[in-house]
């Protein structure tokens, strides 16, 4: 059941700031992580006889334990989320990320506390996952279901902004503590501070939950679900001859868990959702992370120095934003399917070229590689949030959503530095990894082939509105 609503008494605009300041500062804690995944963590948190690519491929897979928790967080907060209000499941979410993520900056290194060191990143590791895991459906529908109907994939775009935001501000305060930090005690303290500004996120989510009302699809919903109960239980109460409050209660218990619903309901649209997302998913991951470990590998990479890939990937992440909200809003005006692959031709077609631009070592070259990317893969990402939320109803859209999203992420970036590094140890190429990124965005360009364009349902809701 999708419920019309007017937004007119809705200021959109600060409620799709406020999913932009929420999504941002959460992106920026997962992504500091996947950053000194890359530089930080193979030489802190794993035994020094380790050999380095053995210890590069370890942190990796404690980043992917993100991953892999993400879907778990998907079905909790998306099932809390569909019950008792996108809010409270969003605010939730922010607060064990802000605090997961501090927590990581408070941690002892491997020569500190030996195994138990790597044991406790895995652990806080999984409640970064967890924590984004909700985050997402929450901020997006803050803005998604506040939104006027012919503008809902704009709007959405807002919480996937949140990612390129992310993104800059996870490399500069790394870069900053960079140049501003002597080498050595960068690695014993200096590393350390982006984790602990992370504490700010509490404070954004004490701020969502004081200020700002539950979506005014979602309250519309709850409102008619509230006469459609007490008309139910008046009758379930009439006809067993038992209390008001007792039919009340029979009737919460049969009502079902939202997430078990969508995937009884909608197991095809999930799946192609999920499918959907691993492009977008992978290369990012390998553009941003996996690039920088390869571009500033001694070994096999070009050697550069570490504040120039990341000057390349904050620049890249600026150049290419813009365009996340213009695919959104073109996808308002000429579908979701057609921008979206469109936006997988063009990144499969650019992973060939992508390496090659990286391992010339010049920063202009590797610039363009991150930025034109990134544009491709925003494509993708724009219109994302509005195709995914229109292939649910109401009722269970915060679990639908979040499910296929996150079922995408572990398979689109949880695995893909680990699996670009495996490939690259096998093959001894980069090439390798350019074919694994175009196997990615062909999956996803068949994912959205297959899946019905969801666009016309909110020109369908603009309909009922007027």
């Amino acid at each position: 059941m999708t419920v019309a609503t007017s937004p007119a008494k809705i200021n959109v605009a600060k409620v799709a700031f406020t999913s932009l300041a929420a999504s941002s500062i959460e992106w920026y804690d997962f992504f500091i992580y996947g950053t000194a995944a890359a530089l930080v963590f193979p030489k802190l948190f794993f035994a020094a006889s380790l050999p380095p690519a053995v210890a590069q491929l370890a942190a990796f897979s404690t980043f992917a334990v993100g991953f892999i928790a993400r879907p778990v967080g998907g079905v909790v907060f998306g099932h809390f989320g569909d019950l008792v209000g996108r809010k409270k499941a969003l605010v939730t979410a922010l607060l064990m990320m802000g605090l997961a993520t501090t927590a990581v900056g408070l941690l002892p290194s491997y020569a500190m506390a030996g195994i138990m060191a790597p044991l406790l990143l895995i652990a806080l590791r999984f409640v970064q996952g967890l924590a984004v895991g909700g985050q997402w459906g929450g901020a997006m529908l803050l803005a998604f279901e506040n939104a006027p109907p012919k503008q809902r994939g704009f709007y959405g775009s807002f919480a996937q902004m949140g990612v390129p935001a992310g993104v800059v501000l996870a490399n500069l305060i790394f870069i900053v503590i960079d140049k501003q930090v002597a080498p050595e005690n960068f690695l014993i303290w200096g590393w350390r501070i982006p984790f602990l500004l992370s504490i700010v996120l509490v404070g954004l989510g004490l701020y969502v939950q004081l200020k700002l009302e539950d979506t005014a699809e979602y309250q519309a919903l709850q409102a008619l679900e509230a006469k459609q109960h007490e008309a139910a239980a008046k009758a379930l109460a009439a006809e067993k001859g038992v209390s008001l409050d007792k039919a009340k209660a029979q009737l919460r218990a049969a009502k079902g868990s939202p997430i078990l619903k969508v995937i009884a309901k909608h197991p095809k649209e999930i799946l192609l959702a999920a499918g959907a997302f691993v492009a977008a998913n992978g290369t990012f991951y390998l553009m941003i992370n996996y690039a920088l470990a390869y571009a500033t590998d001694p070994h096999h990479g070009p050697h550069v120095a570490r504040p120039v890939i990341l000057w390349a990937v904050v620049l890249g992440a600026l150049i290419s934003a813009p365009f996340l909200p213009l695919m959104a809003a073109l996808s308002d005006r000429v579908g979701r399917r057609s921008v979206f692959m469109s936006g997988a031709v063009a990144m499969g077609l650019w992973s060939l070229v992508f390496f090659k631009l990286i391992e010339t070592g010049e920063f202009p070259l590797m610039l363009l590689a991150i930025a034109v990317g990134s544009i491709f893969n925003n494509c993708m990402y724009g219109p994302q949030a509005a195709l995914m939320a229109e292939l649910f109803d109401t009722e269970f859209r915060y679990s639908g959503a979040s499910l296929g999203y996150q079922i995408g992420a572990i398979f689109g970036g949880g695995f893909a530095p680990i699996i670009a590094t495996a490939l690259f140890a096998k093959y001894a190429t980069s090439m390798a990894v350019s074919g694994y990124m175009v196997v990615l965005c062909a999956v996803s360009l068949l994912s959205v082939f297959l899946l019905a364009e969801t666009h016309s349902k909110a020109h369908r809701d603009a309909m009922a509105v007027s």
